[in-house]
């Protein structure tokens, strides 16, 4: 692995929705493609791949990650559980993989990061993948490619497969700032006292629901009250932003069907009055 600057607490940093410049971009075709792959289409699109918070899983919301495609090309930002499978229902080939950013190391932003370059590999995937986040980053992807060194060791001369790990480069992050750039993206990261992608969202009524159903609850909810913005603060943060659209994500509880999107927008709006829009899995902005 490549390795880059260390020292950053691995809860101190953020990959922000506000982090992306995507500004100037190029009309020329940045990445190579595979021979049978369509036209790049030129232009910006953002796509929720998964908007709930916490990691059980749950019937309604997968769990965190999006990604944002320049002329087609994928930035994945942060990979919680079934991030391959959204990608492939978003119509975005896994083979197609470059960029990962993982905002903080918690399992529901996390937990498919090692799995993504996997299945990006047997996907087709040959050229170079570039990964950031915060320490333990490059510890973190090495274990993942020794746990299943065996598959990977049988597969290479068993398929005809290229050496997957001389493919991945791991940047820890020491600091806020630039973090990548090219010719067509530059990306920044700010670091917070809670680093989720975006303002995560609570509802503060559910979460008497929310300790009836699960153990532990108590515990829990101290963690997700002091460590998320509500979703009428949601709406302070983006005012002070200035920010013209404000897309909600990360939602908890994501599994109340009691809570609407108008319920959410509604709480949001009482200290924004731009756009607001409720995020959904696969939503494409």
């Amino acid at each position: 692995m490549k390795k880059e600057e260390k020292g950053i607490s691995r809860r101190r940093f953020l990959t922000g929705s506000a982090a992306i410049a995507l500004s100037g971009l190029l009309t020329k075709k940045v990445f190579s493609q595979a021979k049978d792959s369509p036209p790049l289409k030129k232009g910006t699109r953002l796509i929720l791949l998964g908007t709930g918070g916490g990691p059980r899983p749950n019937k309604m919301r997968t769990q965190s990650s999006w990604v944002v495609l320049v002329n087609e090309v994928p930035y994945v930002v942060d990979c919680g559980e079934g991030v391959s499978r959204q990608l492939v229902f978003a119509n975005v080939p896994l083979r197609n993989l470059r960029y990962i950013f993982i905002t903080h190391h918690h399992s529901d932003h996390n937990l498919d990061y090692g799995n993504l370059m996997y299945n990006a590999w047997v996907s087709g995937f040959k050229g170079r993948i570039d990964t950031y986040g915060p320490p333990p980053l490059e510890k973190m992807t090495q274990l993942y490619f020794e746990m299943n060194a065996y598959d990977i060791n049988i597969r290479i001369p068993d398929e005809g497969r290229p050496l997957l790990t001389p493919m991945i480069f791991a940047h820890e992050l020491s600091k806020d700032g630039v973090v990548m750039q090219n010719e067509s993206v530059k990306v920044t990261a700010a670091l917070v006292n809670h680093p989720p992608v975006e303002p995560s969202f609570i509802h503060k009524p559910s979460l008497t629901r929310l300790m009836a159903r699960i153990p532990n609850a108590d515990r829990l909810v101290e963690h997700i009250v002091a460590s998320h913005t509500t979703h009428i603060d949601v709406g302070k943060v983006a005012k002070a932003a200035g920010v013209k659209t404000l897309v909600l994500t990360h939602f908890v509880p994501s599994d109340d069907p009691s809570l609407t999107d108008e319920i959410w927008i509604e709480g949001a709006r009482t200290h924004f009055d731009g756009k607001i829009i409720a995020g959904k899995d696969l939503m494409e902005i």
